[in-house]
């Protein structure tokens, strides 16, 4: 499964903002991998559905037998992600339906909440690099 590579942490501090989040216990989250809310401050490993509300992105990885129930996501910075069809740098972008796979925001329905950030550069070879700012 592919997952986002870090290029830069960005923040006042410039350590990409994490915020902690509520996950369920037994499941495995890959480092890099894209989180959406799931519920009250509660996510979960992005699946296959477009256009979901974003937490951010797993900071470290999560087994699923470590019995631990939290998770780290950044949520500012600039990012490699997997991409699916034609993006734009400059175009808004959303989660696709593949998992931890990106898309133009401009060809799905998005609304603030749904957008990870921005595209920093054309979507080439399946890669696309996206300024996260949630």
């Amino acid at each position: 499964m592919a997952v986002a590579k870090k290029v830069e942490f960005l923040g006042p501090n410039r350590d990409g903002e994490p915020r902690r989040f509520t996950v369920a216990s037994g499941t495995l989250i890959e480092k890099g991998s894209l989180l959406v809310l799931s519920g009250a401050r509660t996510a979960a490993k992005h699946a296959t559905t477009a256009g979901e509300m974003i937490a951010g992105v797993a900071a470290m990885e999560k087994s699923a037998t470590d019995y631990s129930t939290s998770i780290t996501a950044i949520t500012q910075a600039i990012m490699t992600f997997t991409s699916s069809g034609s993006i734009n740098a400059g175009e808004p972008v959303q989660s696709s339906t593949a998992a931890n796979v990106v898309a133009s925001a401009n060809t799905l329905t998005a609304s603030g909440a749904r957008v990870i950030g921005t595209a920093i550069s054309d979507a080439s070879g399946n890669l696309c690099e996206v300024r996260i700012n949630l």
